[in-house]
């Protein structure tokens, strides 16, 4: 990802431009690549004199970068002033809502009782083949051997760099890539099963992608992609299914009467919902969150965030979190797993490891993260 955006910068630069627009140049990227791109950006800026126009709900990034800062509101700018001083003294309410915005709390109180989820030793390696006869080579190893056990009611929360195993890690536990080691989902052995033995848990094991605009099929009304699992499953009557997605669609704060719409019809953070929806209706117990927020504005995530923790404390249900912001991940974690090339390097209690992180790597995480710089002028 850092790479590709990368090779737009270098596109948007190739006639030495006296202005660059960025429209959120680093939203889909983890911390430590939006640093790198940043330093970029205002290493270009100094050396040709250009101008720099930043468009972002990122608003650590806007306080690291910006000289100037405008806040728009429903298509009107609302306030707009020095950096420093909009961040120091906010005068809009608006501006003060973004402010406040950042998603802040404790994860849901829970009871730590028995494994819901253990996973041990687990490999996800893809073949490199090179010749004429295609042989394996070398491998590519998305994950190493990772362990972790994760209790009832809690969420555990996988952090790391693009490309460091987090998505890969998640797929392979809910069996939908090919992986070996053990991954133990209550009183069943995942990986003994065959993908026909594992169909009737899948109700069990729910998932909400990253991106809702690329989640939802656009050719289905939302009636339709909620009770899709319920068809599938064949819970139910006709009746009780469409009462079903009527509860699930109140649980995430939609209105019931807008469920016979499609997906264009609403907003990124109405369609995560949704999504949402789509995995709440089975009544599982566990969920796999896969970059829920990244692609949501800090307002709209910290609505998710709550929702998230609403719901988690209502049904007890666990969380697989894979994010890349660490805030959100703060917010929601009981414990903290931290990738890098596939492997586990820090591992434990999500407060002592934000609170003092042990390896470097997780401390490079944090400062990209948090650390915000004094502006530069």
């Amino acid at each position: 990802g850092g790479q590709r955006q990368r090779v737009m910068i270098a596109m948007a630069l190739a006639c030495e431009p006296e202005l660059l627009i960025a429209d959120e140049p680093t939203t889909a990227l983890d911390v430590t690549v939006q640093l790198k791109i940043l330093q970029l950006l205002k290493e270009l800026q100094a050396r040709l004199g250009m101008a720099l126009l930043l468009i972002s709900h990122d608003l650590n990034l806007v306080r690291r970068i910006a000289h100037r800062v405008c806040v728009m509101q429903k298509g009107r700018i609302v306030e707009q002033a020095p950096c420093e001083e909009l961040f120091r003294a906010p005068q809009h309410p608006y501006t003060r809502e973004l402010l406040a915005a950042e998603p802040s709390g404790l994860p849901v109180a829970s009871q730590v009782g028995a494994p819901l989820l253990e996973v041990n030793d687990l490999k996800v390696w893809f073949p490199i083949r090179k010749g004429l006869l295609r042989r394996t080579v070398d491998h590519v190893k998305a994950v190493d051997g990772i362990h972790f056990s994760l209790p009832q009611g809690q969420t555990l929360g996988i952090v790391g760099e693009s490309g460091s195993g987090k998505s890969t890690l998640g797929l392979a536990i809910l069996r939908l890539i090919a992986s070996k080691g053990a991954i133990r989902f209550e009183d069943q052995q995942l990986e003994r099963l065959s993908q026909q033995q594992v169909r009737p848990l899948r109700r069990e094991m729910q998932v909400v992608f990253q991106d809702p605009f690329g989640s939802l099929s656009p050719r289905m009304s939302v009636s339709q992609i909620v009770g899709e699992g319920l068809r599938i499953h064949r819970i139910g009557t006709e009746q009780e299914q469409e009462q079903a997605i009527i509860e699930a669609l109140q649980e995430v704060g939609l209105d019931p009467q807008t469920r016979h719409r499609y997906p264009h019809e609403f907003s990124g953070g109405q369609r995560q919902r949704i999504a949402i929806a789509r995995a709440l209706v089975l009544k599982p117990r566990l969920i796999l969150l896969d970059e829920p927020t990244s692609a949501l504005d800090r307002t709209v995530q910290r609505q998710v965030v709550e929702l998230l923790r609403r719901l988690q404390g209502k049904y007890n249900l666990t969380y697989l979190f894979i994010s890349h912001d660490l805030a959100v991940v703060k917010a929601l974690s009981h414990q903290l797993m931290v990738i890098k090339h596939g492997q586990v390097v820090e591992q434990g209690d999500a407060r002592a490891i934000f609170d003092a992180p042990q390896h470097p790597y997780t401390r490079q995480l944090l400062e990209a993260a948090f650390l915000v710089p004094a502006n530069a002028g």
